[in-house]
This record gives C-alpha cells, structure tokens and sequence, in this order.
C-alpha cells in the first residue's frame, strides 16, 4: 500500500470556511445534495435492493424491534464518533447533507411514478448509483464538511494511500454484510450499488483534478 497521503481536490466551487459559503459553493452544495436525493429516490423506487446502510438499519430494527429510521439515526450519530481519530469536522454541508437529500429522496419518490418493466427498475437503480456518486463528488469538494457517514470515508481517504473507491467500496460492503448477517435484506441493488458507487466517486473526483488542478 502506498504511504502517500490524499486530499479531496480543490474547485472553482470550494469554499474557504465550513460556516461561510460564497454564492458559487453554497448553489453547487444545495443542488448536488438534492441530485442525492434524487439518485436515492431512483434506487427507492427501482425496488431491487436497499443500499447497504438500509439494510444495515433494517437489520438491526429487525434484532431490536425498533423503528428504522430512528436506528438509522443513531447509526449516523455513531459514524461521525469514528471522524474523531481523523480529525474530521462538520460543517454547513454536514447540516445540509441530513436535511437536503431527504428533500430530494421524499420528492423524488412522491413525484415519479415507480417503473413497472424490470428494463426500467435496472435503469432506474444505474441512475441512482451515478447520481449518488457523481453529486457526492460535487458537495465533498464544497470543502463545507462532509455528511455522517461520508466522513468516516474522507478520513480514511486522507489518511491512507488507499484509492477513494476501494475504501468506498470496503465501507459499503462491509456494511451490507453486518445488515445481512442482522436480517436485512440485500437485493441486487444493493450489491451493485455497494461495488460501484465508490467508483463513480472516485472517477469524477479524478476528472476534478484533471480539470482544476494547477
């Protein structure tokens, strides 16, 4: 494994505080974080498979009789313990991050009708997948903090010399396989979306600084 440690690139849109966004960073924030929603919303209604951190939550709602979303709350509350040895910090984006892709996901899923044909439930899941990677390029190198469960990826991103995608993809699938092993249940959407997202991520991430770097 490598030694060199990795930064997320910087852009026109990056901003120069955590609290203190400038017009370019705040808008690229606020729309990438509701592509988000958008893209969570495709693999909700696809119905192939919840991502992995749902079943992670369903798993343990089953064990625990609990409510799921709050489960899935508190395992976010729990994440953001582990940015500790990472020194990771919550920003405006880490607020927004909570509130804007449930924004995107509720509409997403209340506006467009569920696909019927299994053509159209595999392309809506794909979508998700790029959409959720993609935007998450574009609100992480707002540099305005990274959501709960994000973060955990950046310090580890930061802090090894592993590439973006295979922690990505180590996170995920780790992930899913606690929530299999609690009860939750795993589609193929959620083992395609544990195996790619990272990879989109990482893909935009390494046009960023192609295109930007200096």
């Amino acid at each position: 494994m490598s030694n060199r440690k990795h930064t997320l690139s910087r852009t026109p849109w990056s901003a120069n505080s955590f609290w203190i966004p400038s017009f370019s960073s705040l808008s690229v924030l606020v729309i990438s974080l509701l592509i988000f929603g958008v893209g969570d919303g495709f693999l909700v209604l696809a119905h192939l498979g919840s991502t992995p951190w749902t079943v992670l939550a369903q798993g343990i709602a089953t064990k625990t009789g609990g409510n799921i979303g709050l489960v899935s709350f508190f395992i976010s509350a729990s994440v953001m313990i582990t940015w500790l040895p990472f020194k990771q910090k919550p920003g405006l984006g880490t607020v927004l991050n909570i509130t804007l892709i449930a924004v995107g996901l509720g509409a997403t899923a209340s506006l467009i009708p569920a696909p019927e044909t299994l053509f159209w439930r595999i392309f809506f899941m794909l979508c998700g997948v790029l959409l959720i990677g993609v935007s998450s390029a574009f609100y992480l190198t707002c540099h305005m903090g990274p959501g709960p469960r994000d973060g955990l990826m950046v310090g580890l991103y930061q802090t090894t010399g592993l590439k973006i995608g295979t922690i990505r993809t180590i996170i995920e699938g780790t992930v899913c396989l606690l929530g299999w092993l609690l009860g939750g249940v795993v589609g193929v959407g959620t083992l395609i979306f544990a195996l790619g997202v990272g990879w989109v991520l990482q893909f935009t991430l390494e046009h960023f600084i192609n295109r930007f770097a200096r």
